[in-house]
C-alpha cells in the first residue's frame, strides 16, 4: 500500500506551483516519452537483450508515471500545471511556492528527452541501427532523469518524493551502466 500512495496520511499536501508538483508532473511527461522510446524499440529489433530491457523500461517508467499521476490527483491538483516545464528546478531549496524565474520557457525540452526528430528516426530504423539509437537516446534520457531526481531531492522534504527520486537514482544509474556496455558491444 505505502508504494502506491508514497506518502503517509499525514504529510504536507503540496501546492500547485511546488516543486513537488512540478516533478511529479515533469518527471511524468519524461517517463511517458520513456516509455515510447523502449516500445518503439521493442518493435525495431529482434535482440532478446534489448527486448528484455525495453520491456523493463516500459513497466517501471510506465507504472512510476501511474504514481505520480496519481499524486497530483490525491494532492487535489491539476495535471497540468501553469508554470512552463522545469520551473520547479530554478527554485532554491525549501523556496515552497515561490520561485525564481523560470530558464526553461513554455513547451522547451526537458532534460534527456529526444526530439521529435529522434524519434522519428528511432520509428523508422531497424536491427543494430534502431539499438545504437535506442541506447543512445536513452542514456541521455536516463541522465537527464537522475539531474530531475537529484534537483528534487535537493528542493524537497516531502518523504515519497524523496523516496521516489532516490529510487530513480538507484535504477537508472544502474541501466545506464547496463547500456553503456550493450552500446560498446555494439560498436559505439
Amino acid at each position: 500500500y505505502s508504494l502506491g500512495r508514497m506518502h503517509a496520511p499525514g504529510d504536507p499536501v503540496p501546492g500547485n506551483t511546488s516543486v513537488e508538483a512540478g516533478f511529479a508532473r515533469d518527471m511524468q511527461v519524461h517517463h511517458i516519452q520513456g516509455v515510447e522510446m523502449a516500445m518503439i524499440i521493442r518493435d525495431r529489433t529482434q535482440d532478446e537483450e534489448v527486448r528484455l530491457l525495453a520491456y523493463d523500461i516500459a513497466t517501471t517508467q510506465g507504472h512510476q508515471a501511474g504514481q505520480l499521476y496519481g499524486w497530483l490527483g490525491e494532492w487535489g491538483l491539476r495535471q497540468a500545471g501553469s508554470e512552463p516545464p522545469m520551473t520547479w528546478m530554478m527554485r532554491p531549496r525549501g523556496s515552497g511556492e515561490e520561485g525564481a524565474p523560470a530558464a526553461h520557457a513554455m513547451g522547451a525540452l526537458m532534460p534527456g528527452m529526444a526530439t521529435r526528430a529522434q524519434m522519428v528516426e528511432l520509428s523508422e530504423a531497424s536491427g543494430v541501427e534502431a539499438e545504437r539509437l535506442f541506447l543512445s537516446l536513452m542514456i541521455a534520457h536516463h541522465q537527464g532523469a537522475l539531474e530531475m531526481a537529484e534537483a528534487v531531492r535537493d528542493r524537497t522534504e516531502h518523504p515519497g518524493v524523496v523516496t521516489f527520486a532516490n529510487a530513480v537514482l538507484v535504477s537508472q544509474a544502474s541501466e545506464i551502466d547496463l547500456m553503456t556496455r550493450m552500446l560498446a558491444e555494439r560498436g559505439e
